[in-house]
């Protein structure tokens, strides 16, 4: 809270190039959206990579670790009008910026009420904040899980308010290794997101404990440091800001290996739909598919893009969505 609300002042006050680092270029529509975001709100931003997925008319989107809100204001405009967007984050400064900005933005946009609101809580106990099960269709966070000394907290929470089939879409920093004890107590690397980096075989131990899919890597980008000083302390582990998708896939799903055939009706991705790092959908290309990734299209909001069929080649289960 601290570090956030006093010490950072803005993006450029980071030590470290942790938080500023770009997974990949942003989809034109995002770029526009971001133009319509008030300055201020955009220069206390310290995300890393891109927490906004795609598919997002009209959905229920929570932002954990919201900050400034200049995520939330960019879904605000994708989600619409008949959409709805909550950004949570634990510092009261953060959350003054962006409460402030809201009938700017709102104005900006042409809604007649606020489809955005932000709340001062925890990630680790979203209950205490009034947010019940079921009733997010996506949660998105931005470089701010590696900050919650409690991780297996923050993804059973947002599991438990995702609907069946929902996603939580999130980027944040790993570690090659566990770290050790004098980095995870050094309050700077705490700050610039790498104190509390994940190992990264953990997130797919913690994600299978709580109950989601197997997590599928969007992007992933080496971390440079870029201070002599924190180099040193580090030693030989190495970072990386990477993007993930977790699905709630109902118990219900008995998917099967299958072929899918993308409609192409997802504005911004109508000729492609990179999913992640294994698998691409083109416009009406038929596509072999695992289960786990079958019962994923079949059971979230990407249902309605996609003609799925039951029994596709072999190929598919020896690529699966895990990378």
């Amino acid at each position: 809270q601290d570090y956030y609300g006093k010490e950072l002042q803005k993006s450029e006050d980071l030590k470290t190039n942790a938080c500023v680092t770009a997974a990949r270029p942003l989809p034109k529509a995002v770029r526009d959206a971001l133009e319509r975001v008030h300055e201020e709100v955009v220069a206390r931003y310290y995300g890393c990579g891109l927490a906004i997925p795609e598919c997002l008319a009209s959905c229920r989107i929570l932002d954990l670790g919201s900050g400034s809100g200049r995520d939330c204001y960019l879904l605000s405009q994708l989600v619409g009008e008949q959409g709805h967007v909550t950004g949570i984050d634990m510092t009261e400064g953060q959350v003054e910026v962006a409460k402030k900005h809201i009938a700017y933005h709102m104005d900006k946009f042409g809604y007649q009420k606020p489809n955005v609101e932000f709340l001062q809580g925890y990630m680790e106990k979203l209950g205490d904040a009034g947010l019940a099960d079921e009733s997010y269709d996506v949660v998105i966070s931005n470089c701010v899980i590696n900050l919650s000394p409690d991780k297996r907290a923050v993804l059973r929470e947002a599991y438990r308010v995702l609907k069946p089939g929902g996603e939580m879409y999130f980027s944040d920093v790993y570690a090659s290794q566990h770290l050790s004890e004098a980095v995870q107590e050094h309050r700077v690397l705490w700050g610039e997101c790498l104190a509390g980096a994940l190992y990264w075989r953990d997130l797919y131990s913690i994600a299978e404990e709580v109950g989601f899919s197997p997590p599928c890597l969007v992007t992933a980008s080496p971390i440079t440091i870029g201070n002599k000083e924190l180099e040193d302390i580090i030693g030989d582990c190495r970072f990386v800001s990477a993007t993930f998708r977790l699905f709630k896939v109902p118990a219900s799903i008995q998917a099967t290996p299958g072929q899918v055939i993308y409609n192409g009706g997802i504005v911004g991705h109508e000729r492609e739909l990179v999913f992640d790092a294994n698998f691409t959908f083109k416009e009406g290309e038929v596509v072999d598919v695992d289960a786990e990734m079958a019962a994923i299209l079949q059971s979230s909001r990407f249902a309605e893009e996609f003609l799925i069929r039951a029994g596709g080649a072999q190929a598919a289960a020896l690529r699966g969505c895990c990378c």
